[in-house]
């Protein structure tokens, strides 16, 4: 029992930390999928969602300092027990999500790291494992070091995750994980291999036979069978490939211009997912430095999921040199953690994206 308790009190440490660093980096991230369960139709808790980001911070630096106290085996019954509560709420969470299909990624290691809701809860099956052994045997689990070291280790890792926090809610991630980093190129992320897996789909054909219902599956091939169709029913049994970038568009008028605009060889993205919560007091500096990029040969062009009335107030409201085009609410928030952010492009390939805090970081060649 002694040595199942220290190999599950590094196992659990060790993972939590790095669960919780990388949510850390990108707490606006975290916020976006906490949204999603509180919404209407999983959790329907949409009184939470004006919150999501202040309960996002809150779990990811306490997910830290929980990994980082079993580790140094600070406050054993606090932590054992703080521990399991947080991963039966987890557990509950992805096998929900799994079960009835709700949530498809559940933001474990942020965007680092995808896994499906069965896999995720299979993650978390393990982990309570290894926690309930750390719960049954946790006076196996002794201090690292001197109380007063201990506590000063323990203040040091507060004050970083708040400060790292602080820097990035107010800048951007530190790592980005996503497709559309810097020196990404927006289309290729877009292109599917010739020799991409293809998707499975089982089919489900129903017969009238002799009076009675026959079923007989194959993938896709109509069955040979003397009787009466009555229907099919497909299911998906094998994902095929997915690009990086999917569902990118750029749309006026119901067209999608994102071929077109993607070879642009200079070309600035103000992206503003919802203007109903987009910081209107930078659009003025916003307006600056695009009109700067205009003068420079620039082509700039907005992109919002909000509708043309909204869009056509802000560019009147502020003077803005630029329009603005449709783009799925979901692929924004994804692009940039900033409402505005601004993205520098050329011929598809990002070269650079900032926060709006760091506009006057923009160069303009």
């Amino acid at each position: 029992m002694k040595y199942l308790v220290h190999l599950s009190r590094i196992l659990v440490g060790v993972l939590f930390i790095i669960s919780g660093l990388i949510k850390l980096n990108d707490p606006v991230g975290f916020s976006f999928k906490l949204e999603e369960y509180f919404s209407q139709g999983v959790l329907d808790l949409p009184f939470l969602v004006p919150y999501a980001l202040a309960i996002s911070i809150a779990v990811v630096i306490f997910e830290v300092l929980l990994g980082v106290i079993l580790l140094l085996g600070f406050r054993v019954k606090f932590t054992v027990w703080s521990l399991l509560i947080m991963i039966v709420g987890f557990t509950f969470l992805t096998f929900y999500s799994a079960y009835f299909n709700k949530v498809t990624d559940c933001g474990c290691f942020g965007d680092a790291l995808k896994l499906t809701p069965w896999e995720s809860f299979t993650k978390d099956v393990v982990l309570l494992i290894l926690i309930i052994i750390l719960f049954l045997g946790n006076r196996y689990i002794k201090p690292l070091f001197r109380a007063n070291t201990i506590r000063v280790i323990t203040l040091v890792c507060v004050v970083f995750c708040i400060v790292y926090c602080y820097y990035v809610l107010n800048h951007l991630p530190v790592v980005d994980f996503r497709p559309y980093k810097i020196g990404a190129n927006i289309e290729e992320g877009m292109t599917v291999p010739e020799n991409a897996p293809k998707p499975i789909y089982d089919y489900a054909w129903r017969f009238k036979v002799a009076g009675e219902d026959k079923i007989i599956v194959t993938q896709g091939d109509y069955p040979s069978i003397d009787g009466e169709f009555i229907d099919v029913e497909t299911t998906e049994v094998q994902k095929g490939y997915e690009p990086p970038v999917h569902d990118f568009t750029i749309e006026r008028n119901g067209e999608d211009l994102a071929g077109s605009l993607l070879q642009e060889p200079k070309l600035v993205m103000v992206i503003a997912y919802d203007l109903a919560k987009t910081n209107e007091d930078v659009y003025s500096e916003v307006k600056k430095v695009t009109d700067a990029a205009i003068k420079k040969g620039y082509k700039v062009i907005g992109m919002s999921a909000s509708n043309v009335e909204q869009t056509a107030k802000l560019v009147n409201d502020h003077k803005l040199s630029f329009e603005f085009y449709f783009t799925d609410e979901t692929t924004l928030k994804t692009i940039v953690r900033s409402n505005p952010g601004v993205l520098v492009l050329e011929k598809g390939t990002i070269q650079q994206k900032v926060h709006y805090n760091d506009l006057d970081a923009l160069q303009f060649d």
